[in-house]
This record gives C-alpha cells, sequence and structure tokens, in this order.
C-alpha cells in the first residue's frame, strides 16, 4: 500500500510540475505549419532555410516557434495537410511549391492564417492575377531567355536542333517555364518539342523518346521530375545527351539557378516579421532571387563540352 501512494503522490507531483508548461515542455510562442509537396532536395532546401531563419529571426526577439512539418506526397493530399494545421489553429502557414499554396489559400480563406509560399514561379498565374490578402512569398523564377542562351551558346545549337522539354502536365508552374523557354528559343530557329507526362510510371518511356529525337534536354523546375531525376539522367548520359535543368542538381551539365536554401531563408525572415506583428502578407512584395551561373566539369568532359574560362 505504501509503495502504490509513494506511486500516485509521484504522478500528482508530475502532473503538477506540468500543469504550468506546454506538454510538459518550454512554454512556446508561435505554431508555424509546414506543407511540403513532396521529398527532394530542392523543396528540403527551402524548407531547411525556412526553419533556420525564421527561428534566428524570432531568438532576436525572445520568442520561441515550433513547426508542424507534413510532406504531402502528391498535389491531390496537400488539402488534407492544410486542413490539418488550420485545425489545429497554427499561426501561420509555409506553402513549399505551388499545388502546397494553392491548398493553403483556399484552406485559409475563411479564418485568414497568413500564408507563405515558396519555391512557387509564378503567382499571378497561379492566382489568375488576383493574389488573396493573405498570401506572399518568395519566388523561384529564373530568365528563361538567360538559360535559353546558355544552352544554345554552350552546345553550339543552330537553327534546326531540337531541344526536349520534359515536364509532369500536373505541375502548372512546369506549363508556364515550358511556354517561355520555347519561345525564346524559338526566336533562334530551335525546334522546341514538349515530351509529357502525369503518371512517374510514364517518365522512363518519356525521357528515352526525348533523349533518341533531342539534341538536348531542358528540364524546368519540376518537382515531379526533380524527384525522379537520376531516371533523366541515366538515360541521357548512356546516349550522350547534355541534360540542362532549372533548378540544379547533380543531372545537369549546368544550370543558372537560384539556391533553394537561401530561398527559404528569405520566406522565414518574412514570416518572423509577420508573426511579430510588423507587417502582413500584403505588405510583401513577392521575392525573387538572383540565380548564379554554374558548370558540372566532370560531366560536361564526358559529354565534350567546353567550360567557358570566366
Amino acid at each position: 500500500m505504501k509503495r502504490i501512494t509513494s506511486l500516485i503522490l509521484a504522478i500528482i507531483m508530475c502532473t503538477g510540475i506540468c500543469l504550468g508548461a506546454t506538454s510538459c515542455g518550454e512554454k512556446t510562442d508561435f505554431t508555424v505549419g509546414i506543407c511540403q509537396l513532396m521529398e527532394h532536395e530542392s523543396l528540403d532546401k527551402a524548407t531547411d532555410g525556412f526553419i533556420d531563419a525564421l527561428k534566428e529571426e524570432l531568438k532576436k526577439e525572445g520568442k520561441t516557434v515550433k513547426f508542424d512539418t507534413q510532406v504531402a506526397g502528391e498535389p491531390t493530399l496537400c488539402s488534407t495537410v492544410i486542413n490539418t494545421l488550420t485545425a489545429k489553429k497554427v499561426d501561420l502557414i509555409m506553402a513549399n511549391a505551388t499545388p502546397a499554396l494553392l491548398a493553403a489559400a483556399n484552406g485559409t480563406a475563411s479564418n485568414n492564417i497568413p500564408v507563405l509560399g515558396t519555391s512557387v514561379t509564378d503567382y499571378n498565374d497561379t492566382f489568375k492575377n488576383n493574389i488573396p490578402a493573405n498570401v506572399s512569398g518568395t519566388s523561384d523564377a529564373v530568365p528563361f531567355d538567360e538559360q535559353a542562351n546558355m544552352m544554345i551558346t554552350s552546345l553550339g545549337l543552330v537553327e534546326g536542333d531540337q531541344v526536349g522539354v520534359i515536364y509532369c502536365t500536373n505541375e502548372s508552374n512546369s506549363v508556364i517555364q515550358y511556354e517561355a523557354v520555347k519561345a525564346e528559343f524559338e526566336k533562334n530557329g530551335i525546334v522546341v518539342k514538349a515530351y509529357t507526362f502525369s503518371e512517374t510510371t510514364e517518365l522512363q518511356g518519356i525521357v528515352t523518346n526525348a533523349a533518341n529525337e533531342s539534341k538536348a534536354i531542358y528540364v524546368p523546375s519540376d518537382n515531379t521530375v526533380a524527384d525522379s531525376d537520376t531516371v533523366v539522367g541515366t538515360i541521357c548520359n548512356d546516349k550522350k545527351v547534355p541534360v540542362y535543368t532549372s533548378y540544379g542538381g547533380a543531372i545537369c551539365y549546368a544550370s543558372l539557378a537560384i539556391d533553394y536554401y537561401e530561398l527559404g531563408r528569405q520566406t522565414g525572415i518574412m514570416a518572423a516579421q509577420i508573426l511579430l506583428g510588423n507587417k502582413t502578407p500584403a505588405d510583401f512584395e513577392i521575392k525573387t532571387l538572383t540565380p548564379s551561373v554554374t558548370y558540372n566539369k566532370e560531366l560536361c568532359a564526358q559529354l565534350g563540352i567546353a567550360v567557358p574560362q570566366e
């Protein structure tokens, strides 16, 4: 009996101690929900940058934040993630990729939870030039004319050469980028052909056809392709067809791309201003970053591509 009584007292004491804290831990000032479309390097980096910067900015003001990070896995599940986050009444939602941003905007229309997007190419196109007042964020858009000219110059493309563009039709960002880069190539007489798919099981066949028919391959900032881009790299390298990606990565011989970690950091800095009450999403213009040029020297050597001295 003494042992049972002691155990009960210990439980009561523990419970009493926990009453003054959140889940027996330190009290947190803010809760931020993160909806990331899927796991792959670029999106992961953006989420990491967002978390790091937001924690740093709030720490300067003596504030703390906890994160509820959820990966949807596919576009149709983003709404489910957002509904979960809004039910928890988070203070802010970070939506990583366009499907996540659309779901977040729709899911917060009635409760006005601030939403910041990242890894989104064109906010105006996504929202038909009517961005909701509670939405802002950062864009991974890059100059398409400069990307096209970089490929033309570095590969020695001439009139009549074909560039294949591989993208998933479920991603609106990719369609936007395809149309933009297509226009730039065609100004120089380069033939552009789209190789599209809706299911990842189709990717291998699509890439094989593209590599057989094209002098070079262009991949926009397409999350679905990026998630399986080793398939693209393996097939194209075997066939000695150079791959250029808008987002960087190991499979491309060259790229003009942004740093996704830094993109996430900029989003985190914006989030801190909103949580601290200094600004609202409507106060922010969509922020873009200056891209940098990179060449994969080892891959260029394998493909016989001369890397510019500068």
